[in-house]
């Protein structure tokens, strides 16, 4: 062996980040298998919604924390980055226009909201009225999750996994 030069160096790199954030909003049994299967992948899940008596640990023992809030105030609050996945769960427009009017002018990776398409043909009509634009409007992935032929919220939860799996892994 030949003695080490004195130019070689040995780095050792140990890059710590922290995990991507899946913020869901809307505390149905959806977000509950969402939320379950979100951990499973490394997300750091926040459930939030403006009902106390059902944004509880008790319904949502996966969540890494949950927030009582109006979802388009908490996400005003929120720092929100290209590794921020937003799911909007709630099927009430009182709850879903304001939110995803943030959500969609926001840097995150990834916005989706759940319904029928006759309730997200609805919802693009009223995110129109309240003034957003056609490229902040085809940020929005609706019906959420990959088309699976998902029937229980468990089965609705890995097809919106899968879909943030494909977003994250292009």
């Amino acid at each position: 062996h030949a003695a080490p030069s004195a130019d070689l160096v040995t780095v050792f790199f140990n890059v710590l980040s922290s995990p991507p954030h899946l913020i869901i909003l809307g505390a149905l049994d959806h977000a509950a298998s969402l939320a379950g299967i979100g951990r499973f992948l490394g997300y750091h899940v926040t459930l939030c919604d403006a009902r106390a008596v059902f944004a509880t640990p008790e319904r949502f023992p996966d969540a890494h924390e949950i927030v009582v809030a109006w979802p388009h105030r908490f996400l005003a609050e929120t720092p929100i980055d290209a590794r921020t996945a937003i799911c909007v769960l709630t099927h009430d427009p009182k709850f879903d226009v304001p939110a995803l009017e943030i959500a969609l002018r926001s840097p995150a990776g990834y916005v989706g909201a759940m319904g029928s398409r006759r309730t997200c043909a609805d919802r693009i009509e009223r995110l129109r009225a309240a003034g957003m634009t056609e490229p902040e409007l085809a940020r929005l992935v609706s019906p959420i999750g990959l088309d699976l032929g998902a029937v229980t919220p468990a089965e609705t939860a890995v097809s919106i996994a899968a879909e943030l799996i494909a977003v994250r892994r292009p």
